[in-house]
C-alpha cells in the first residue's frame, strides 16, 4: 500500500501553514523562513523500512521507520517527538507526540498528487505536492 507514495514530490500549493506552525510554537522568524521554503520530499522503501527525506532551504530532515512502530524523530523545527506512522484506508497517518502535545500529518494520493494535511488544536493546513 506504500507504493503510491514512493518517489520525489515538490510543493505546489500551501494553505494555512503559518497558522499551523504557530500552533507548534514556532517563533515568527522561523515561521517566515519555513513558509517561504518549497520542500522536495523523497519517499522510498527498502523491505519493510520506509524512508522520508525532506529537503528545503529551511532545513533538511530524514526519517526511517517501520509502519506501525514508534520511533524518535527530531523535527525540522527541532522538536524531539515520539512518532508513529500507519497506513489507514490508503492514507499515511503520521502522529507526533511531545510534552503532552500531539499533531497529525495525513498524507494521501488524490488524482496523482500527494495531499498533506497538518492538524493540531483544530488548526488544519493543507499542502499539495506533485511528482517530480
Amino acid at each position: 500500500m506504500i507504493e503510491p507514495f514512493l518517489g520525489t514530490w515538490k510543493l505546489v500549493s500551501s494553505e494555512n501553514f503559518e497558522e499551523y506552525l504557530k500552533q507548534l510554537g514556532m517563533n515568527a522568524a522561523a515561521r517566515n523562513l519555513a513558509g517561504l521554503a518549497k520542500p522536495r520530499i523523497s519517499i522510498s522503501a527498502n523491505g519493510d523500512e520506509v524512508n522520508i527525506k525532506t529537503e528545503s532551504s529551511f532545513k533538511n530532515t530524514e526519517i526511517s521507520f517501520k509502519l506501525g512502530e514508534e520511533f524518535e524523530e527530531i523535527t525540522a523545527d527541532n522538536r524531539k517527538v515520539k512518532s508513529i506512522i500507519t497506513l489507514t484506508s490508503g492514507s499515511m497517518i503520521h502522529v507526533q507526540k511531545w510534552l503532552g502535545k500531539e499533531t497529525t500529518i495525513k498524507r494521501q494520493i488524490v488524482d496523482g498528487k500527494m495531499v498533506v494535511e497538518y492538524s493540531m488544536n483544530k488548526t488544519v493546513s493543507t499542502r499539495i505536492y506533485e511528482k517530480v
